[in-house]
């Protein structure tokens, strides 16, 4: 295989899993919703979105979901709640692209990508956490913009 430059690398990844941006980790508490990356300009397609803890999560019942709240409009899940309660270091919180399933909490062994995109529209897209919690997570996401000038950027 030949050896590219890592831009090259990085562009061919753009094209095959889409744009990926990424997000410092942050603390989880407070029973809110966390700004986690701001969709600008357009529609963009989401074909992956993981959390991974780098501090572990609390031993606390704490029912948590990814959301995409537009600047018009009304905010809709991304996903339905899963419990996070424990989560190792380097456990991952992933989602499967159907909206009524719920985000899938993962060891630090390994997680799938989204099987389905999901089309969001200008806005935010949080971490809504349902308990007070001690634990840090960083996430990152892939996009394909669906409009001219549309992108994804850490909130």
């Amino acid at each position: 295989m030949a050896n590219y430059a890592p831009s090259t690398r990085a562009r061919i990844a753009d094209l095959i899993t889409g744009m990926r941006v990424d997000k410092a980790s942050i603390a989880i508490a407070a029973i809110s919703t966390k700004s986690l990356f701001t969709v600008v300009g357009g529609n963009c397609l989401v074909v992956g979105l993981i959390g991974e803890v780098t501090t572990i999560i609390e031993t606390k019942a704490n029912n948590t979901k990814y959301i995409s709240t537009p600047t018009t409009g009304t905010a809709t899940d991304m996903c339905a709640v899963v419990d996070i309660t424990a989560q190792e270091a380097g456990g991952l919180l992933n989602i499967t692209g159907v909206l009524a399933d719920a985000a899938i909490k993962g060891t630090a062994g390994a997680a799938a990508m989204m099987a389905n995109g999901i089309v969001v529209a200008p806005g935010t897209i949080g971490l809504n956490t349902a308990a007070d919690s001690t634990g840090n997570m960083k996430f990152s996401i892939w996009y394909v913009p669906l409009e001219d000038g549309a992108y994804i950027e850490a909130a």
